[in-house]
């Protein structure tokens, strides 16, 4: 925090509250997900100026962006770098490579927000998650189609690391409590990779597949198990979706079988937030990742003006403010209740999903088929540890 004036500043007479971003900006499996991410929370924070600013700052989120190629070392190495000069992250794209800070953001105390949707999150008061986890999630989407497709047998078929088993561990939860046949397919990012996942969704034919992957290794493995008559249904957790799919050359095989699920609804919707963000972000492709930026932002927005009515705009002072938020308003882009950092894991775990279709004539490529919903597995879950521990 500085008494001068952000570099771009609405009044110049405000001092300026540094926030971190560090992202995969340019060569990792999710720049197409991040870069929107990254250029949304430029525009919610930059509403947030406009408005006023918190506590007679504004907020720079444009210094000190940091891209880590979706690499925990260079994650790592690039949060050294800006880590004296903010006073928390805005953005921390990547579990595992978040996981590589956890312990300074812990010990520094720099309140984050991740952009990932890991359960260990819920375990962590640095880090400021929003909306249904991997583990939910994946429940949510085998009780919905246990009870509207009547699968028997399911397949998590996902990335190695806390990404993709975390959504594994709660596919196999909910597998177990309603007494599907379970297999567990990991597989390594990258298009050339995918042969031993198709060939095990082809050779054991579940009903159900659920996929954690990058969007163009679900392309590949949706496409391929289709071209070889597998007749299942994929459902995919959030960052396996990029609209760029329905231009694919498995956007028959995608149209036909998958279906994708979701921590809250996309672009189109109509709330406050949505309307916010859309007139904030004119003239862009809409891409999901600007709706992920711009809801991921809401209770780091809380929690500052939580420690600026307490007057302790410190480090310190922003955890503390976290502890004392008891729900965050999202703006109606998640339902009331969202946003509890002040209870325990087991009471502050939000547990309700969405679910989309693939559809050309949508602005990012889907359809709501489900609104927010918990099914039972999820709901009946204790949230001891994170789900993959």
């Amino acid at each position: 925090m500085t008494k001068e004036a952000c570099p771009n500043a609405v009044d110049k007479s405000k001092g300026c509250i540094y926030l971190g971003t560090i992202s995969d900006l340019t060569e990792g499996p999710f720049k197409t997900l991040a870069v929107p991410i990254t250029d949304s929370q430029k525009a919610f924070w930059k509403r947030v100026n406009d408005k006023g600013g918190i506590g007679g700052y504004e907020v720079d989120v444009t210094k000190y962006v940091k891209d880590n190629k979706y690499n925990p070392q260079i994650h790592n190495q690039v949060y050294q770098e800006i880590k004296g000069n903010v006073l928390a992250l805005t953005q921390t794209l990547g579990s595992p490579t978040t996981v590589a800070i956890l312990p300074d953001l812990e010990k520094t105390p720099m309140v984050s927000v991740p952009a990932s949707w890991t359960s260990l999150w819920g375990h962590e008061e640095v880090v400021l998650e929003s909306g249904a986890n991997y583990c939910v999630e994946s429940m949510n989407a085998v009780d919905y189609a246990t009870e509207k497709m009547g699968v028997k047998s399911v397949m998590a078929v996902h990335n190695a690391g806390d990404y993709g088993d975390d959504a594994a561990a709660g596919t196999k939860i909910a597998a177990e409590k309603r007494g599907l046949t379970f297999e567990n397919v990991t597989t390594t990012a990258g298009q050339d990779n995918q042969g031993g996942a198709i060939d095990a969704v082809v050779s054991k034919k579940p009903d159900l597949v659920i996929l954690t992957t990058g969007p163009t290794d679900a392309a590949v493995i949706i496409g391929q198990a289709a071209a070889r008559g597998f007749k299942g249904k994929f459902i995919g957790t959030s960052p396996t979706w990029n609209p760029g799919l329905l231009k694919s050359p498995a956007a028959p095989a995608i149209k036909a079988l998958y279906m994708q699920s979701a921590p809250w609804k996309s672009w189109g919707t109509e709330s406050v937030g949505h309307t916010a963000m859309r007139a904030a972000l004119p003239g862009v492709t809409p891409n999901d990742g600007y709706t992920a930026g711009w809801v991921w932002a809401y209770p780091l927005k809380a929690a500052l003006e939580k420690a600026a009515s307490n007057k302790d705009l410190t480090r310190a002072g922003v955890l503390a403010a976290v502890r004392q938020l008891t729900s965050v308003d999202y703006e109606g882009m998640l339902p009331s209740g969202a946003g509890n950092f002040s209870a325990s894991p087991q009471d502050a775990l939000f547990r309700q999903s969405t679910l989309y279709k693939p559809d050309d004539a949508a602005p990012t490529g889907v359809t709501l088929v489900e609104d927010f919903f918990t099914g039972s597995t999820a709901k009946d879950f204790k949230f001891e540890k994170p789900c993959y521990q």
